[in-house]
């Protein structure tokens, strides 16, 4: 193998590998990315089992071939390089000699044949979505996406297709649950009322793709793998296995009291009265009164806060502990300037959404106070 690629391509091909391989070092295999050398191309693959990731650049192909090399040493040493060409020689036992101008350097590589083999699909089947609509429907599930290992089915989103045109994704860790519908074109990824989970790490590598790409991009389903297209990318991801809780018995209806809330004066109050809330349990206490309501925390180890806002509220006074962590959370995700809270006393959970949007709720459990 033998190559010449300006640093800019090869920087967008390897950059996007650096947090897929596997960095725990239980495959050593897995810290490598398989470089093949084809035609007018380069193409990179990288793996972690669960998250896949393929993608190629132009480049100047002066002898055919492939070779596995560390990811991050290739990362390293391609950053420091000046713009323009850098060469890339295979030479013998799989090193990788890397020369730019006066500069050399070798890296020891592996034999393509040990690289495990890719997963592939037929490409059939794709669903066109909006980059800002699929990171949109991530941004607003994924901070409740569960991390207790011993739940593997919480670890990941469900995703659901709902009716001919809609799909919903939905986290919840047991203490607060999240739920985004979307209105898509009518392809049918998934058949009505059927879902499939999406392990973390896969949606915040899709994530990272739709940041720093745009546009239109190409989803599907085909066994047990999501396929993520966009242009010359592809990202494949290894769905959980094992079935979702019947998450709508989770979502309270008919609750009594409704309080509107400036989005902004929430969040600000609720994150200087937080940092002298138990640092553990982030406890703070929510009393309401007519018109208004005072977030109160208390700490005997670092002392006491409270403040109070307007809202607009005309219920029976009521004081109610939530996580305070758990509701900015919330509040990060939404975008509407007021928040409608829903709660019927100090035991129920509480229930929150933007109050132009109905197709986003957010449940948060309350805390005894």
């Amino acid at each position: 193998m033998k190559i010449e690629i300006e640093k800019k391509d090869l920087m967008g091909l390897i950059s996007k590998t650096q947090n897929i391989v596997e960095k725990r070092n239980t495959m050593p295999i897995l810290v490598n990315v398989l470089l093949e050398a084809e035609g007018n191309f380069l193409k990179v693959f990288a793996t972690d089992l669960e998250v896949s990731l393929t993608d190629s650049a132009k480049c100047k192909v002066l002898q055919a071939g492939k070779v596995a090399v560390s990811a991050k040493s290739l990362f390293d040493i391609s950053k420091e390089l000046s713009e323009g060409l850098i060469q890339f020689v295979k030479k013998e036992n799989n090193w990788l000699e890397i020369k730019q101008g006066k500069y050399t350097s070798k890296i020891v590589g592996i034999s393509a044949e040990e690289y495990p083999v890719f997963p592939t699909y037929t490409g059939q089947g794709f669903l066109k979505i909006p980059a800002e609509t699929l990171k949109d429907m991530i941004d607003k599930t994924i901070y409740s996406v569960s991390n207790d290992e011993t739940r593997y089915h919480l670890n990941g989103v469900y995703f659901e297709q709902k009716g001919d045109a809609g799909y919903s994704m939905v986290a919840t860790d047991g203490h607060r649950l999240c739920m985004v519908s979307k209105k898509l074109p009518a392809e049918q990824l998934l058949s009505s009322g059927q879902g499939v989970i999406i392990p973390r790490k896969g949606l915040s590598e899709i994530k990272k793709l739709l940041e720093s790409l745009g546009g239109d991009f190409e989803i599907a389903i085909e066994g047990s793998q999501l396929i993520v297209r966009h242009q010359t990318t592809t990202l494949m991801i290894r769905l959980i296995e094992g079935k979702y809780p019947n998450y709508s018995q989770f979502i309270p209806s008919k609750l009594k009291q409704k309080i509107r809330i400036n989005r902004d004066a929430f969040l600000t109050s609720l994150k200087r009265v937080s940092l002298l809330a138990n640092q553990k349990s982030k406890a703070v206490t929510l009393s309401l009164t007519n018109g208004r309501m005072e977030i109160s925390s208390t700490n005997p180890e670092l002392g006491d806060a409270k403040e109070e806002i307007e809202v607009g509220y005309e219920g029976s006074d009521m004081k109610i502990g939530f996580n305070a962590k758990y509701i900015q959370d919330v509040l990060t995700a939404i975008q509407d300037d007021e928040v409608d809270f829903e709660i019927n006393d100090q035991l129920s959970p509480g229930l929150m959404r933007p109050h132009n949007d109905p197709n986003y709720t957010c449940v948060v459990m309350p805390m005894r106070i």
